[in-house]
């Protein structure tokens, strides 16, 4: 991987943000994101999730229980140095920070989820329910082909690092996850923002809608991005999605030295 893919990490003040990256991707999805959060003070970290930034084979062998427990451990850390931590997640990403808000709420400040997808459709749907149905498949099949990144702008879409081929176990372990989130939708009650563009080709821009319907947070703001495909934080609309995100996290972490 190139080393545009390696995590960041951003030191500010006692605001701490945790970005994290979509299946196949890296860090450098979130990078630009991260960077205009650092702009604005915060503390920020964005860590490479499990068998990401190695090698395809490396992801084979993981699962969603392991990119979690990334996800938990760089969490933690940030909580050492901050007094409040937000999340923001894009795409497999903001599956885990849905998660990880459902799970451990009480420690979230606030949540950011970025073209999650809690279903697919089309093609990855039929994948999803072939491998599912067919378990010895992803030993016949193990990698699956994946096209070019699902970003409009042409200069993002040609230097973003990722996978050019999806393994099938880990596939299945990214449908499985989705599923347990979109049950767990209702246990989510910190403030969240969401976002989704609208000509998102891998998520259907409806799950962005179901997600808002379906957490428990009195605190939600739905945003649409009328541009962007599926990978938002790099695309066209990346300054609208940084202020967007900022703007909120700004509103419900408090400031250093507020007494809050």
């Amino acid at each position: 991987m190139d080393g545009a893919a390696e995590p960041f990490d951003f030191s500010g003040d006692e605001r701490g943000v945790l970005c994290i990256h979509g299946f196949t991707g890296t860090p450098f999805e979130m990078r630009y994101l991260g960077e205009r959060l650092a702009d604005r003070g915060y503390t920020v970290s964005g860590p490479a999730l499990a068998g990401h930034c190695t090698t395809v084979d490396d992801m084979a062998t993981t699962g969603w229980r392991d990119w979690y427990a990334d996800v938990t451990a760089a969490f933690d850390r940030l909580r050492e140095r901050c007094r409040s931590v937000a999340v923001v997640g894009q795409s497999l990403g903001g599956l885990l920070g849905l998660w990880l808000a459902a799970d451990r709420g009480h420690q979230v400040a606030a949540l950011g989820a970025i073209a999650t997808p809690v279903w697919f459709s089309g093609v990855a749907h039929a994948a999803a329910d072939l491998l599912r149905g067919y378990p010895a498949l992803s030993r016949t099949v193990p990698m699956l082909p994946k096209g070019p990144s699902d970003i409009r702008d042409p200069a993002m879409r040609r230097i973003n690092p990722s996978y050019r081929r999806i393994p099938s176990r880990a596939f299945v372990e990214l449908d499985e996850f989705r599923a347990r989130v979109r049950s767990r939708l209702a246990a989510v009650r910190v403030p969240t923002v969401i976002l989704h563009g609208r000509r998102d080709h891998t998520a259907p821009y409806a799950c962005s809608l179901a997600i808002a319907r379906g957490i428990s947070s009195g605190d939600v703001r739905h945003v649409p991005l009328h541009g962007s495909f599926h990978l938002a934080a790099l695309d066209i609309e990346r300054d609208l999605v940084a202020r967007e995100v900022g703007d909120f996290f700004d509103a419900r972490l408090a400031a250093p030295g507020d007494k809050r």
